[in-house]
């Protein structure tokens, strides 16, 4: 595993521009994000996992050549078309006989395409899988919307499934579109993009925002993983017969410090075996998961039999794995 933030560094106690000072440590406080690492203009989610995939393959020593499937994992594409897995297949210098496909997701997004990664090294023919998951949220929030700006930092990551003598994982996967409006970007092919969404107007509680940028209903996604996320974490355990105390580690979405922390007095958990990255580099959506776990746990992980990952977000969806790890090398994180 390998990940890669941009050098930009924000700062949440400097927003007080749109809000006071007392706001702003109040919001550091209560959501643990201090500072975000934001990417530039020029900059996209697809160029922070090709830095991480060479760190990987270089680390390593992976013959590019030998890897035959790529994932890119991301709500921030280069383009509506092509497909970026198609354009980082040829930047990696990976085969032609190596299969690439786009996924789209939110929060939940790393749980789910290391699902599908997993799925598809245990096909006959295929070895390796390079599964690639980074987002550029940043880009998507407006500067003076002051419920959204402090959360959302970039960062890109790259995993490596291989096919080999390894303990059986296992996930369990959910969805409730019934909550799709509780974060959404509204203008898109449902409602398409004219002049009048790139005008930026005044929203609930004095934000702003357009269209295209994206909105969050914080209460109501709140109250869903509140619902929602210990009860996946106690599924798990109970399809894969685990007592919560065998647990190695139990990494969370970086979302929200208060909301969970909750989660883990809830499950009465030990707090020290709950790692976080949320402070350093915000909540980075999909990419989360496998930032905190390069970030917080490099050369912990030989022979860690449950590390229970759950990521839960827009869709609305949450997803919940036990995977077993084997010799697992995490690489420095780089920086673009």
């Amino acid at each position: 595993m390998a990940a890669c933030v941009p050098r930009n560094i924000e700062y949440n106690k400097d927003l007080t521009g749109i809000m006071s000072e007392e706001e702003a440590e109040k919001m550091i406080e209560s959501v643990g994000i201090r500072e975000r690492r934001t990417c530039d203009d020029t900059t996209c989610a697809s160029d922070l996992c090709y830095a991480a995939a060479k760190k990987l393959i270089d680390d390593n020593g992976i013959d590019p050549q030998s890897i035959d499937m790529l994932l890119f994992m991301s709500q921030s594409a280069d383009y509506r078309c092509p497909a970026t897995a198609c354009i980082l297949q040829h930047r990696l210098g990976l085969s032609k006989e190596c299969a690439a496909m786009d996924l789209s997701l939110a929060c939940s997004g790393y749980v789910y395409s290391l699902s599908c990664a997993m799925a598809y090294a245990s096909l006959p023919g295929i070895n390796r899988v390079l599964l690639l998951d980074g987002e550029t949220f940043s880009k998507l929030v407006n500067p003076r919307d002051k419920v959204n700006v402090p959360l959302y930092g970039d960062a890109g990551t790259a995993t490596l499934v291989e096919k080999g003598d390894f303990d059986e994982s296992v996930f369990i996967l959910n969805t409730d579109g019934s909550g799709e409006d509780a974060v959404k970007i509204p203008a898109g092919m449902r409602n398409p993009v004219t002049s009048q969404s790139c005008e930026e107007k005044e929203r609930e509680n004095g934000n702003w925002r357009n269209d295209l940028q994206v909105y969050m209903d914080g209460m109501e996604v709140f109250n869903f993983a509140i619902r929602v996320v210990p009860k996946g974490v106690r599924n798990i355990l109970s399809a894969t017969s685990t007592a919560i105390d065998d647990i190695d580690y139990l990494v969370f979405h970086q979302s929200n410090r208060f909301m969970t922390d909750f989660f883990t007095k809830k499950l009465k958990f030990d707090p020290e075996k709950v790692p976080y990255c949320i402070g350093r580099f915000g909540n980075t959506s999909s990419a989360s998961v496998p930032l905190t776990i390069v970030s917080e746990l490099q050369g912990k992980l030989n022979d860690c039999k449950n590390v229970v990952m759950c990521g839960f977000g827009a869709g609305l969806s949450w997803g919940t794995a036990n995977i077993h790890f084997k010799d697992c090398k995490i690489s420095d994180i780089v920086e673009y």
